[in-house]
């Protein structure tokens, strides 16, 4: 029945490895958030354009983003560009294809933190002298992001979690990879994976955690 043998000094031996790996994986995820924060911006901007090509930009991106499997976007990314000459390594595929999920839902998120904003903050300001532009980037943005904070926070565990599938496109420097490599050489697969399982883990309740933490200090009054 039950005739596995654990063998934890190995798979505790190779932790460094591991923990290098989880240094790709939150690189790949922070890299991913900031540029999709740019791109969600500019997309919830265009959500309220009358222009129908910005609003065609902005609907587009967002249907194919939260309604097809992010292992499609990551492929389309790694494949697809790759058929049509624009050929990328599996890191940048990944960061590709988690920035492309990730712009797509902040865009909605930051759709509705930008209508929590009352209208009369925007006409205050230009009352005040501000020009359109300093008026939203120094009274609207800062808002909304407070608005939004904790979805925002949501959004990084997620991206964090997404980067294992950057295994399917060949990469072998995150977190996931070192581990299927490791698991390819040795074929402890139990042990590797659950050390991986547990560092993933660590990471989202560090990054949580930091959030409240930074929550707290920011938006306490």
């Amino acid at each position: 029945m039950f005739n596995y043998t654990f063998h934890w000094r190995p798979a505790l031996n190779a932790l460094p490895q591991m923990l290098q790996g989880a240094l790709v994986t939150l690189q790949i995820a922070v890299l991913s958030m900031v540029i999709g924060i740019a791109v969600g911006v500019v997309l919830a901007v265009f959500s309220g354009s009358r222009n129908k090509v910005l609003y065609g930009i902005y609907a587009t991106w967002v249907e194919v983003a939260r309604n097809t499997p992010a292992l499609f976007q990551i492929y389309m990314a790694y494949f697809g560009l790759g058929q049509l000459g624009i050929r990328l390594d599996s890191f940048l595929a990944l960061l590709v294809g988690i920035t492309f999920n990730n712009a797509g839902y902040l865009a909605e998120t930051f759709r509705g933190g930008l209508r929590a904003v009352p209208q009369t903050q925007t006409r205050a300001a230009r009352s005040l002298g501000f020009n359109a532009y300093e008026a939203f980037t120094l009274i609207v943005l800062p808002q909304m992001f407070r608005a939004v904070f904790h979805p925002m926070t949501n959004q990084m565990v997620w991206a964090i979690l997404m980067t294992s599938l950057g295994v399917v496109v060949g990469l072998n420097s995150d977190l996931t990879g070192v581990t299927q490599d490791l698991n390819v050489r040795t074929f402890r697969t139990f042990e590797y994976f659950a050390i991986a399982a547990v560092l993933y883990y660590l990471i989202a309740k560090v990054v949580t955690l930091g959030a409240r933490l930074v929550a707290w200090r920011l938006f306490r009054y």
